[in-house]
């Protein structure tokens, strides 16, 4: 099963606002297994980075906590899964920000899918100043939690884990890792092939950027119909950027596919359009600071670009810009929105066409900065169109907008509840700013009866997290 990039997602199935209703969810959409599933049970889990979070005293070290999915909705956590557990790798050290990253692997093939953590602020000496960086794979069989060291960074700058994903890219059946990687001058990205274990294995340089350069997100889909994942990039430095897309051929060895001068701070894959390929949608789009042109001149607020793959066609020679000024979209486009700062695609109604999640974390409710928001772009026979905004102050979501609580900075989905439907989760790590507790993840499940069903706040302080728990939601695996 092709894994997706963890750089963020989320959506509720809501059509209503073009007029369009849900149909039931058909067997092939409940048959579907849960990708993000850690205890065996059948129900999509909710991993949650903590990199700020405190552990033994020490700022900033880091832990991962994992919500159980349930028949009525996810609700009960691992609680702290840290490096002071004798099963993983490392001692929680000021600034190691375990948690920087999350994603899923399945190892073994069993089913029961393990978890890769990055930790970008790991040194891997005595000098805590390093930041070499390291990512782990944890094992998540009945999470008798145990992992080994995958990768680890290769200078003081390293900074590996910020940005991971995975996906067989060489074909070898093994789920292999790619991640960004930091330098004094330049950056890079990196490949590292499969199996996921403690065999030490030297990785691929992909790419090596310009002064500054540094890896924004990743993305895997199969862009160009072949069956095989394909790894899309978008990247910034100091004075150039860009979005490209590495492809392996039959020897398996990787090139350059595409590329493109603009930028994003989001990525997400899906076949929107049902050709057969994935498209690519990218968010919070960007010139390139060297060039005068680019694909979404009207950027107010935020603007998602999505390219379109193609068998025949050179991708993206298709494409379309998205912001809150579109039509039907909801919310108003607004200086600050951030208009997919976080994005996720998934079929959240059943009828196998994908929606798409838009994360507006800037967005002002009423006179309230910075409380923040969500739009899922309804998928339809003609690709994606229109989508209903939600916020904290919208009916049956619990809470209160509030300012700078960033509802909607990371989203994930997945089939939480089990019933056949792809549901919501959406983080607000603002929220409750100041306490020793703060952050939280909103459960949506989506309804084929209720354009607003009943969501649940899940927070660190309702599952009785300790102190130092801050900036709940602010990394979601998906």
């Amino acid at each position: 099963m092709r894994a997706r990039t963890l750089a963020a997602t989320a959506a509720v199935a809501a059509l209503t606002a073009t007029g369009l209703t849900l149909p039931l969810a058909g067997s092939a959409a409940a048959a579907t297994a849960p990708r993000f599933d850690f205890n065996g049970d059948g129900y999509a889990d909710i991993a949650v980075g903590m990199p700020d979070a405190t552990v033994d005293g020490k700022a900033k070290a880091g832990y991962v906590s994992v919500i159980f999915g349930g028949a009525q909705s996810p609700s009960q956590s691992t609680g702290v899964i840290s490096q002071a557990e004798p099963g993983v790798p490392g001692t929680p050290e000021a600034g190691d920000r375990f948690g920087s990253s999350l994603a899923s692997v399945d190892v073994n093939g069993d089913g029961v899918f393990e978890l890769v953590v990055g930790a970008s602020g790991e040194s891997l000496t005595s000098d805590q100043l390093k930041d070499e960086g390291t990512i782990t794979v944890l094992d998540g069989s009945g999470w008798n939690v145990k992992g080994s060291t995958v990768a680890r960074g290769t200078s003081e700058y390293s900074g590996i884990g910020s940005t991971i994903t995975t996906g067989d890219y060489d074909g070898d059946g093994d789920t292999d890792l790619v991640y960004g990687e930091n330098g004094e001058e330049h950056g890079a990205l990196r490949f590292r092939p499969g199996p996921l274990t403690a065999d030490p294995v030297t990785p691929t340089t992909l790419r090596r950027y310009s002064m500054g350069g540094r890896t924004s997100a990743l993305a895997t889909g199969d862009f160009d119909g072949d069956g095989r994942d394909d790894l899309a990039t978008t990247w910034r430095a100091l004075d150039d950027s860009g979005t490209f897309i590495t492809r392996w051929d039959d020897q398996a060895e990787p090139a350059q596919w595409w590329s493109d001068a603009d930028r994003g701070s989001a990525l997400t894959a899906a076949d929107f359009d049902q050709d057969g390929t994935d498209d690519l949608a990218v968010g919070l789009v960007q010139p390139n600071p060297e060039t005068e042109t680019t694909h979404c001149e009207d950027r107010l607020g935020g603007a998602v670009l999505l390219l379109k793959g193609s068998k025949t066609a050179k991708f993206g020679t298709e494409h379309d810009c998205v912001t809150q000024s579109s039509p039907e979209v909801g919310g108003a486009a607004e200086q600050g929105d951030d208009f997919g700062a976080a994005l996720s695609a998934g079929d959240l109604n059943g009828d196998s066409r994908p929606e798409l999640v838009v994360g507006v974390p800037g967005e002002d409710v009423g006179t309230v900065k910075d409380a923040g928001g969500y739009v899922v772009m309804n998928g339809t026979e003609k690709g994606l169109y229109g989508g209903l905004a939600r916020s904290q102050s919208t009916p049956n979501m619990p809470g209160t907008a509030e300012a700078g609580d960033r509802f909607g900075a990371q989203v994930a989905v997945g089939d939480y509840n089990r019933d056949g439907l792809w549901d919501t989760a959406v983080s607000a790590p603002g929220e409750n700013a100041g306490d020793p507790r703060s952050g939280g993840v909103w459960f949506v499940p989506t309804s084929v009866e209720e354009t607003y069903p009943q969501g649940k706040s899940l927070t660190p302080f309702g599952f009785a997290l300790p102190n130092g728990a801050i900036k709940y939601g602010e990394v979601l695996g998906f």
